[in-house]
């Protein structure tokens, strides 16, 4: 049963990742938004492969290490995606709500997974 848990939440991880970039284009074309995308890109994609790597780790300790990486990049990921509504950089709000939303929850996901391994 929880390999089945594990295995969800890297396919949501994937996800999330691939919609980051397939969305790429509801950003306006700017200099500001084509830096920011860029960062996002490399945050959401190593919240999943450091997913990946944190199923393999050595110990519980190297485990909830790996863990934090995953949230410390979703949360940039969550600021940045802040920031480029408040810039007003967002054309395509729709699609763009929906990878905010599944990065929150991803965050709260995190946090809660991190939380729990501590208290074991």
């Amino acid at each position: 049963m929880e390999k089945k848990k594990q295995y969800d939440l890297q396919k949501r991880l994937v996800k999330f990742s691939a919609n980051v970039i397939v969305n790429s284009s509801a950003l306006k074309k700017e200099y500001a938004s084509e830096h920011l995308i860029k960062q996002l890109i490399r945050s959401s994609t190593s919240a999943a492969l450091n997913y990946g790597e944190a199923q393999s780790a050595e110990s519980k300790r190297d485990f909830i290490h790996k863990m934090k990486i995953c949230l410390k990049e979703l949360r940039e990921s969550q600021v940045n995606m802040e920031i480029m509504v408040a810039a007003n950089l967002v054309s395509n709000k729709i699609e763009f709500e929906k990878n905010q939303k599944e990065c929150s929850e991803l965050v709260a996901i995190f946090t809660t997974s991190i939380k729990t391994s501590n208290k074991k």
